[in-house]
């Protein structure tokens, strides 16, 4: 993406994209986060947290969350939670294990 295209997308010029990129400018935390959305990733890339090629294990994020390093999962984890019916949520759940490859888990009764 040319700096012109993501100072269009975030709603800025394309030369304080430039100075951002230069450390000219400090990056606010809003635009950050509108930047790291135009880009398809999360706000953590931007930092040099995650990385491609480099498991968020390696870099002391705890292992649990590691599925969290792609915007992608970010957006499934919202989406999922906007979800009120129950059943939808366990349908969805055991239609994300089947195409992942695991087998279908019983679902926990609640007490």
């Amino acid at each position: 993406m040319s700096q012109t295209e993501l100072g269009t997308q975030v709603g800025i010029t394309f030369q304080q994209i430039q100075k951002y990129e230069k450390g000219v400018n400090r990056v606010g935390a809003g635009r950050l986060t509108r930047i790291a959305e135009a880009l398809g990733v999360p706000v953590a890339f931007l930092f040099g947290a995650v990385g491609p090629g480099v498991s968020a294990s390696a870099k002391g994020i705890n292992s649990a969350f590691a599925f969290l390093e792609t915007a992608g999962a970010v957006r499934l984890v919202h989406a999922y939670a906007e979800i009120k019916n129950p059943q939808i949520r366990r349908a969805l759940v055991t239609l994300a294990e089947q195409i992942g490859g695991d087998k279908p888990r019983k679902p926990r009764r609640k007490s």
